[in-house]
Formats: C-alpha cells, sequence, structure tokens
C-alpha cells in the first residue's frame, strides 16, 4: 500500500462580523479572512453579490440584498484556488438607501396637502405624522394629540428590555420567545411578563418604560401599567422645524390609560432605525441599546403579522416592506412604523379615534397615507 499524503488544507474559513443571523443588514459584509486567502466572494442565497481581491486580512464590502430573509456566504479563496467558507442565515435585507442618517425636518407643502386631505376625511379623531427620512421633508395633522395607546407602546416594552441585556437575545431564550410573541402577534400576557421583569409588577415596569420614553424625548407618552389579557403646547426642541405643524388640532376625549401621540410614535421608530446605526437618542453610551440590538429589534418588526394598516397599498410595491407595530381597542386604532423601498424609507404614524367604533376605515386612513407618502417621496 503506498501511503498519500493529504493534500494540504486551505485558508481557515472567514470570521464574519457583519451581518448576524437575526438582524436586518443595509448590505454591509464584513469580517476577517484567514491566513493565505487571496480573494473574497459573497453569495447572497447563492449567487454570486460581490468578488473583491484581499490585500489584507480584513475586509468590507458592499452588496444589494432583497427586502426578505436571506442567507449570506462568504467565501475565501488562497492562491492555489483553494476554498472555505461560512454562511449567516436568517438574515433579512434591506436597501442601502435605508441605511440610518440624519436630515434636519422641513415642511413640504404638497405632503402636507395629502395628509391634511385624508386625516379630515376620518369621521372621528386622527393624528398623522409622516417623515422621509432621506431627505427630513415631512408633513403632519394633530400629531401631538393624545390618544389611547393600546399595543404601540409594546415597542417600547421591547427597547427597555433590550437596554438591560447584553447583546440582542438569543434564539429560543426566553427573552426572544416573549418579545417576538409580544410584538410579532401582538400577545398581551408576553408583555405584563416582561413588564413584571422590568418592575416586579406591571405598574413598576411601566414605570421604567416611562423612565426610558422620557430620557428619548416623547414628552406625551404614558405607559399606564400592563395590559387586560384578551385584548405643553410648544413642539418638542428641535423638531420645530420649516413649518411642520406639531400641534393639537382636534383632542378626543377618552378618559385614562396608555396614552401618546402620532408624533411621539413616529419618533419611537425613528430612534430605532437610527440605533442600529448607532446614532440618535437610544445610541450605546446613552440608553444602553446598541445597534446590534436595534438591528434585532428591527427584524422582529419585519415579521409582524398585520399587514392591513400601513402597508395595505404599499406592500403591493415590488420590493417594498414596512416594519411596524399596531394596536388597537374597539373606539381606536392605530399603526406607526418604517416603509422602505428600494430609493428610501420613511416613518409614518397614524392614529384614530372614535366613540362609535374605528373599524376598518382607520386601517385604510393608515394604509392610504403611506401610499400618498410614498408617492410623493419616490416621485
Amino acid at each position: 500500500m503506498i501511503d498519500v499524503p493529504a493534500p494540504p488544507a486551505g485558508p481557515a474559513p472567514p470570521a464574519i462580523e457583519r451581518p448576524a443571523a437575526h438582524e436586518v443588514s443595509y448590505g454591509v459584509v464584513e469580517g476577517r479572512a484567514g491566513a493565505g486567502a487571496r480573494r473574497v466572494i459573497v453569495r447572497i442565497d447563492g449567487r454570486v453579490a460581490r468578488r473583491l481581491r484581499l490585500t489584507r486580512r480584513a475586509f468590507r464590502l458592499e452588496v444589494d440584498l432583497p427586502p426578505r430573509e436571506v442567507t449570506v456566504r462568504v467565501e475565501t479563496v488562497d492562491a492555489s484556488g483553494r476554498r472555505s467558507s461560512r454562511s449567516v442565515a436568517n438574515v433579512f435585507g434591506l436597501p442601502r438607501a435605508a441605511r440610518p442618517r440624519f436630515r434636519l425636518l422641513q415642511f413640504d407643502p404638497r405632503l402636507q396637502t395629502d395628509v391634511r386631505r385624508l386625516a379630515t376625511s376620518f369621521p372621528g379623531s386622527a393624528g398623522i405624522y409622516v417623515e422621509d427620512l432621506g431627505s427630513g421633508a415631512g408633513a403632519a395633522w394633530n400629531a401631538r394629540a393624545t390618544f389611547p395607546a393600546a399595543s404601540t407602546l409594546k415597542l417600547a416594552i421591547a427597547l427597555t428590555a433590550l437596554a438591560r441585556t447584553a447583546g440582542p437575545p438569543a434564539p429560543g431564550t426566553w427573552l426572544d420567545v416573549v418579545l417576538r410573541r409580544m410584538l410579532d402577534v401582538s400577545d398581551n400576557e408576553a408583555a405584563n411578563r416582561l413588564l413584571i421583569s422590568l418592575g416586579g409588577s406591571t405598574s413598576s415596569g411601566g414605570h421604567v418604560v416611562d423612565a426610558v420614553v422620557r430620557s428619548m424625548g416623547l414628552e406625551r407618552t404614558v405607559m399606564y401599567g400592563g395590559y387586560v389579557l384578551g385584548t405643553s403646547l410648544e413642539p418638542p426642541r428641535g423638531l420645530a422645524a420649516r413649518g411642520v405643524p406639531l400641534s393639537v388640532v382636534d383632542q378626543p376625549y377618552w378618559g385614562v390609560g396608555k396614552a401618546t401621540t402620532a408624533l411621539d410614535l413616529a419618533r419611537l421608530h425613528r430612534a430605532v432605525w437610527l440605533a442600529s446605526g448607532g446614532l440618535g437618542p437610544l445610541a450605546a453610551g446613552r440608553s444602553g441599546v446598541t445597534p446590534p440590538e436595534a438591528r434585532y429589534l428591527l427584524y422582529v418588526l419585519a415579521h409582524v403579522e398585520d399587514h392591513g394598516k400601513l402597508g395595505r397599498f404599499v406592500e403591493r410595491r415590488p420590493r417594498t416592506v414596512v416594519l411596524h407595530k399596531a394596536g388597537w381597542i374597539d373606539p381606536a386604532r392605530h399603526d406607526a412604523g418604517l416603509v422602505i423601498w428600494p430609493g428610501g424609507i420613511l416613518v409614518a404614524a397614524v392614529m384614530t379615534y372614535d366613540r362609535r367604533g374605528a373599524g376598518t376605515r382607520s386601517d385604510v386612513l393608515a394604509g392610504r397615507v403611506a401610499q400618498a407618502a410614498v408617492r410623493r417621496v419616490s416621485g
């Protein structure tokens, strides 16, 4: 018998820093190749997206990702053509145009005309806030009137819980399961369990959440305890920009309880988006929410099982997705979130109240607002 030596091994598999599993990605792929690697190839669901010749072991490149769940595979090749690879599954792709950045808020008169027309067509009370996060162009109607918050504040509970953890929760852990149930299917028991874990009781946990939203500048949002099982007038500093009407036009009278405004809900979602890039009021060192935790939270919002509100019409557009959290009780129905298409991203919040019952008219209003906004800002 002849003892044939084994062929030399290829480079060690690359270490992938971004993207990470169970997070959104804006198309940045970075990591470190094994010794001897000369080229790196990135595949998205098996198809080659980018090739790069390596001049050092650290690499960073950008790819275009489809707006859905994908698997990112990074291959490295040495001088002899030997390959090694590593894959990251469960990545939710977002376009490069949606990457977090700061823009100054400025009044968009044409968008304001659309918003006012739609708001005044609703038979009850409506509050609307819309902002193109790419340009800062915005419009609002009755955006600082308080409404019963319902389940919209479950996003604030999630942020508070993540601010007290070290990194995104691992899949299948208690926090991961409870967060997903609370946001994706809006489970009230899951929300109460998180509140109790934060403060020892739902009411004490609510005070903890209130402190976090106050630190973000959400001045008219109140958690007011847990959930029933079964289901000043000056604009905030820095937002009174070029005539966007951040005022109260029609304040519905509904008693006491969980409260928020269209402006506060929009700022809440905007803060999560900014934090995914290490920016804004939730950036690490201020609230304790890290960019990976924010990207994890956006990943969870991308799987919310409710497509009949903000996404009612815009999700018919190719490659358009909505990351959102809705809330409703009999007289009030709301939705707020991020609307993302290949050319950009906007934040929208639509709140409604009607003593006779808000019904699906509220859902249609939210859909029309998102549709009108995307048409305006995308041309």
